[in-house]
C-alpha cells in the first residue's frame, strides 16, 4: 500500500520488513464528506491513521452541544489512547481516507515492537501539548488572537506535511472553527472580516493567505 504520509506518522520508526507487517495489518477505509469515523462512547475496535482529508474531532456536552476538540490532519493517528471506548467522535470534514487497523492486532504489534511503543508516546505527548494549547485558546484572549493563533497553528501543521505556504488550507466551516475556538459564527465571521480589511490576510477560495506574518505572530504571543 502506497503512503503519502509515512514519513510523518508513527510509522515514520518502523524498518522496512516491520513496515510490510504493518502494512499486512491494515484495511484502508474511505470517509466521505460528513460521514462519521466513530462516536463518542463507542467501543474502540480500531486505530485509525489519516492519510487523506480532515476530520473534525469533537464532545458532546451533556446539554447536547458540541465542543471540536481539534482536526485530524494527513498523518494523524485517532485512537492511540487504547481505551475500551473512544472518547470523542470523528466526521469527515472532505472525503477522508485511513488505514484502519484492528485495536487488538495493533496492540500486539505494539508489544512486540518497544521502539514504535515511543513513537506512540511521543505522538501522545504531542497531543497532550495540543489540548494544553486550546486550553490556553479558550483562555483570556481576544477573538482576533484566538483566531490568529488557530491560522498559525494550521499554517505550522500543513508545513509538518511538506506543504508550506503562506496559503492555509481551511476545509472546515466557520462554525467549525466557532466551537473549536468558543466563538459564535458571527465573532468569527466579523474576525475574517476585520483581519481581511486591516490586510492581514487575503479570504481565498478554501482558506486563507496570511499576509502579514510578523504581525500575526506579534498578536499570537
Amino acid at each position: 500500500m502506497a503512503c503519502t504520509v509515512r514519513l510523518v506518522s508513527v510509522c515514520a520508526s518502523l524498518s522496512v520488513d516491520e513496515l510490510q507487517l504493518l502494512d499486512a495489518l491494515a484495511h484502508e477505509t474511505v470517509f466521505p464528506a460528513k460521514e462519521t469515523l466513530f462516536t463518542q462512547g463507542q467501543p474502540a475496535h480500531s486505530v485509525y491513521n489519516i492519510t487523506a482529508g480532515v476530520a473534525r474531532l469533537y464532545k458532546l456536552l451533556p446539554d447536547g452541544r458540541r465542543q471540536i476538540v481539534g482536526f485530524a490532519l494527513p498523518g494523524d493517528f485517532l485512537g492511540l489512547a487504547m481505551r475500551d471506548a473512544f472518547g470523542f467522535s470523528a466526521d469527515a470534514i472532505d472525503t477522508v481516507t485511513a488505514c484502519a487497523f484492528s485495536r487488538s492486532a495493533y496492540s500486539a504489534l505494539v508489544e512486540e515492537k518497544p521502539h514504535l511503543l515511543r513513537r506512540l508516546h511521543q505522538f501522545a505527548t504531542h497531543e497532550l501539548t495540543l489540548a494544553q494549547e486550546q486550553m490556553m485558546l479558550l483562555g483570556r484572549r481576544t477573538a482576533e488572537e484566538k483566531l490568529t493563533c488557530f491560522l498559525l497553528a494550521m499554517q505550522e501543521r500543513w508545513a509538518k506535511l511538506g506543504k508550506p505556504s503562506v496559503t492555509v488550507p481551511l476545509p472546515m466551516s466557520r462554525q467549525d472553527i466557532a466551537d473549536f475556538l468558543g466563538l459564535t459564527i458571527e465573532t468569527v465571521s466579523r474576525t475574517f472580516t476585520k483581519l481581511a480589511k486591516d490586510k492581514t490576510i487575503l479570504i481565498v477560495p478554501d482558506g486563507v493567505r496570511l499576509m502579514n506574518l510578523d504581525h500575526m505572530a506579534h498578536v499570537a504571543a
